[in-house]
């Protein structure tokens, strides 16, 4: 199963079994797939390295998909928390964190798309505005996770606009962050 676009050419890329089994256990992990794989933490997909491999998996491509996954892994692990979250420091805490994501979508830098197509840069960027807002709780029209979900954006021929799997990688993994947000408000 191709996860992933392949390099082309003679170029090497990621490894594809290996990456696919990272995944696997990252699904497993997340309870979307077997259980009979050995659980995995966020640091561990960070410290995650792939031998190279002639007409392996793009890099850059993993790369934002195993971000994602770390979100979604580190959501997952405060998951049990939140319910203890009543106590001063605890809500401290967990604003920071939410600060701490909307500071990382602030920072977010897509790949322009390839062949002159891609998203709306304008109608992007003005999404992940509010994002910023819900995650920051400073706005009365927060966003919801499955508006992240199932968020569509104009796309543009010939000129610049944000590649499209990154822009959708990314955005999976903030929706997990904003169900996070929307359930402790």
């Amino acid at each position: 199963m191709n996860r992933f676009p392949r390099v082309m050419g003679m170029r090497s890329g990621y490894d594809p079994a290996e990456v696919d089994a990272l995944i696997g256990r990252i699904e497993s992990t997340l309870g979307r797939g077997a259980r009979d794989v050995e659980p995995v933490t966020a640091d561990d997909v960070r410290r995650a390295t792939f031998r190279p491999k002639r007409g392996g998996y793009h890099e850059t491509a993993v790369d934002f998909a195993l971000e994602a996954f770390v979100v979604a892994l580190e959501t997952q692990a405060r998951s049990p928390i939140r319910l203890a979250m009543t106590e001063p420091t605890g809500e401290m805490l967990r604003e920071e964190w939410f600060e701490s994501q909307a500071a990382r979508v602030e920072r977010v830098a897509f790949r322009p798309g390839r062949m002159g197509t891609g998203y709306n840069e304008d109608e992007v960027d003005a999404f992940l505005d509010r994002i910023v807002a819900t995650l920051r709780g400073t706005t009365e029209y927060p966003v919801t996770a499955k508006e992240v979900r199932e968020a569509r954006f104009a796309t543009v021929l010939l000129r610049s606009g944000y590649l499209i799997a990154d822009v959708d990688a990314f955005l999976a993994g903030i929706s997990d962050v904003l169900e996070q947000r929307v359930t402790s408000s």
